[in-house]
């Protein structure tokens, strides 16, 4: 069973944490999840998309790489580099793609494992989330203790990307094409979250995986 602490208690200083990684398709729900983790775990969460604009803010190594690299037409009129405009500079010229995940993954990486470094010296935290669609394939099983896999089938996730973001088949076959095949995504996880179903069976699948860590009401 869970140990059963008020909300907003912490522990003692906590002497080890558990660093795992969240991957999946689009649509399989993984920011769901991760909603209910935070709120009932003493963990900390990073998301790689939002990580991944942090280490490309202006006056940052990856910033002035990518600036080098794609020239100074990818900035808005702050200085910022403008996710559009780069992105359109990638669709003009696909061989620049490779060029720029060589940049900005490594940053990515090393930004992610300096907060897992702070964390761990804090000692507030039982559990370390990073969640990515590319966990997999930039090597991050070699870092984390446990890789998850959260699955639903490919139905569900056309539904849901539909319904909640407006997505065209079209589109939803393009990016789906484009990701790991439900066969890899398994070889390379440690454990697989069904949430293709009702989201009480997939709590249920949450707790049982961490039923040896504190709980929050």
């Amino acid at each position: 069973m869970c140990m059963k602490v008020r909300t907003g208690t912490v522990p003692n200083k906590v002497e080890s944490m558990k660093f795992i990684g969240i991957t999946g398709g689009v649509g399989a729900g993984k920011s769901e999840i991760l909603s209910y983790i935070r709120k009932h775990y003493l963990c900390e969460i990073y998301l790689a998309d939002e990580v991944g604009h942090e280490v490309k803010r202006r006056g940052t190594p990856c910033y002035t790489a990518l600036v080098e690299l794609l020239g100074r037409d990818v900035l808005d009129e702050d200085g910022e580099i403008h996710k559009g405009n780069m992105a359109r500079k990638i669709f003009a010229d696909e061989s620049l793609l490779e060029r720029v995940n060589s940049i900005v993954h490594p940053a990515v990486k090393e930004y992610l494992m300096e907060r897992y470094r702070r964390a761990k010296e804090r000692g507030e935290a039982e559990l370390f989330f990073v969640e990515a669609a590319l966990l997999i394939e930039c090597g991050y099983g070699e870092l984390v203790d446990e890789m998850w896999y959260i699955y639903a089938s490919p139905e569900i996730r056309r539904e849901r990307l539909k319904r909640a973001r407006g997505y065209s088949d079209e589109k939803i076959n393009q990016i789906m094409q484009a990701q790991l095949s439900e066969k890899d995504f398994r070889a390379g996880s440690d454990f697989v979250i069904d949430n293709s179903g009702d989201l009480t069976d997939t709590q249920r699948q949450i707790d049982g995986r961490l039923e040896a860590f504190t709980w929050r009401e």
